[in-house]
């Protein structure tokens, strides 16, 4: 049995080749946004992690100087009979814990005053919140910051994520903002 050649139209096969061309950017678009969005959710979990754990941080570095002092000390070194990169280790934790503390309080004092400064009542409500849910020395609870602002529950919760998202784009700079396509 012989075998017969078929011929393809040229412009079929260009056309199938646009198509599927097209296709490949499409696809290669979506994914492009997938993994956008998805860096703009690490950043607000982390803001939110950040404020969640804010407190335990606080009481982290109360006393981190006079901690790392005594890091240094040969007689406490010889006592912990520990290697000494552990001890590095501590020191370099309890240094980063402390210089992420006070970037935390600068870009809440930042937030702070946009906030005052934006004249809308919302935007100051919304400082208020994080500040009392995160910050405060008196936590509060929801119910508490709703009944306080005469607002509802879910509007407490929707003040902190519309303060994360504001907080991210101070934490995080540029990285932390979403880009309008």
């Amino acid at each position: 049995m012989a075998k017969t050649k078929t011929k393809v139209d040229p412009k079929l096969l260009e056309e199938v080749a646009n198509i599927a061309a097209e296709k490949a950017l499409e696809f290669l678009e979506k994914e492009k946004k997938r993994q956008q969005k998805q860096k703009r959710d690490r950043r607000l979990r982390n803001t939110k992690l950040l404020l969640k754990h804010y407190r335990a941080f606080k009481l982290h570095c109360q006393d981190v100087k006079v901690e790392l002092e005594k890091l240094q000390d040969p007689e406490l070194l010889e006592e912990l009979d520990t290697e000494e990169f552990a001890v590095e280790s501590i020191k370099r934790s309890k240094e980063r814990t402390l210089a992420m503390v006070k970037f935390i309080d600068q870009m809440l004092l930042v937030y702070r005053i946009m906030c005052e400064q934006s004249g809308k009542p919302e935007d100051l409500r919304r400082y208020q919140t994080i500040y009392w849910m995160y910050i405060s020395d008196e936590k509060k609870t929801a119910d508490e910051i709703a009944e306080g602002h005469n607002i509802d529950r879910r509007t407490v919760y929707k003040d902190i994520n519309n303060a994360c998202q504001a907080l991210s784009a101070l934490i995080f700079g540029v990285d932390g903002i979403r880009m309008i396509d």
